[in-house]
């Protein structure tokens, strides 16, 4: 994985999921441009409806005994990936959405 690369996390300690943009992975942790995953339907949402924009991605740092599993949004099989139900839903491809350079800290 490479930044720039769009990850799923599975956190430990307390158990949490985020979906981002990965900045940076190193023996001390990983860095991502994301959302928690109980937020990502809200912030889609909140998007399509062109609300007041309350929901937005932070750029966060969890060390890396917090990290029990790091994925790449990708498709597998016929379940959709993260990036695909976003644009499937709201028009637009997620990193333009985003906004920022991919693969630069």
């Amino acid at each position: 994985m490479e930044p720039g690369s769009l990850v799923v996390l599975h956190l430990v300690h307390p158990p949490e999921k985020y979906w981002g943009v990965l900045r940076s992975l190193g023996v001390a942790g990983v860095e991502v441009r994301g959302i928690g995953l109980s937020s990502f339907d809200d912030w889609m949402n909140s998007l399509l409806y062109d609300e007041e924009a309350a929901l937005g991605l932070a750029t966060i740092f969890f060390p890396l005994h917090r990290l029990e599993r790091l994925f790449l949004d990708e498709r597998v099989g016929q379940v959709e990936s993260l990036a695909e139900i976003f644009q499937r839903r709201v028009g637009r491809p997620v990193r333009e959405v985003i906004g920022e350079p991919f693969g630069e800290s």
